[in-house]
């Protein structure tokens, strides 16, 4: 699957000007969704302690037959930083391809969940924006779309001169010749 992507990005024919554009779009859109989403789960205080309604939304899913208690509350300690963690790495670039796969599994994971828990019938909130929209299939869509951005960056081939040090030009001192004439 992730030749035949490759291949089709190949025949898209992007100039590397469009491609770059295009990568800085999916950057941005989602680390300001994930900056979003980490800042509305942080508990009021910033502290690190954990918000208590996101802590209710992830026990909504029944994901856990039987939740042990140190599980939810770590999940809603910790989660929130991690987004907003994966919204620092897209926009400062470092470690591009882990970062994308690492949001890629994120948003599929949280894809996938979401559309177990509709399909169970479990009237659970989304938790993804707010804490009270409920599981719909818009909410599934909504979530589908925004794994878009998120696959484009893992599959994106850059050229090999993108990520290349340049070479600096030798200066003439080193040459033995006097750099002020």
């Amino acid at each position: 699957m992730k030749a035949r992507i490759s291949e089709l990005l190949k025949k898209l024919k992007m100039s590397e000007r469009t491609k770059t554009i295009l990568n800085w779009t999916c950057r941005v859109l989602l680390a300001a969704m994930f900056f979003y989403t980490g800042y509305i789960k942080l508990p009021e205080s910033f502290s690190w302690k954990y918000n208590l309604q996101f802590a209710i939304t992830l026990t909504g899913y029944e994901l856990l037959p039987e939740n042990p208690e140190w599980v939810i509350p770590f999940i809603a300690q910790w989660f929130p930083w991690v987004e907003i963690a994966l919204g620092v790495f897209l926009l400062i670039g470092w470690k591009m391809r882990y970062v994308a796969a690492a949001a890629t599994s994120l948003l599929l994971f949280f894809t996938v969940l979401l559309t177990i828990t509709y399909l169970r019938g479990i009237d659970a909130n989304c938790g993804c924006f707010d804490f009270n929209s409920k599981i719909t299939p818009l909410t599934i869509l909504r979530d589908s779309i925004i794994l878009i951005p998120a696959l484009y960056l893992l599959f994106e081939r850059r050229s090999p001169a993108k990520y290349e040090i340049p070479e600096t030009p030798k200066n003439s001192s080193e040459n033995g010749e006097s750099a002020v004439s």
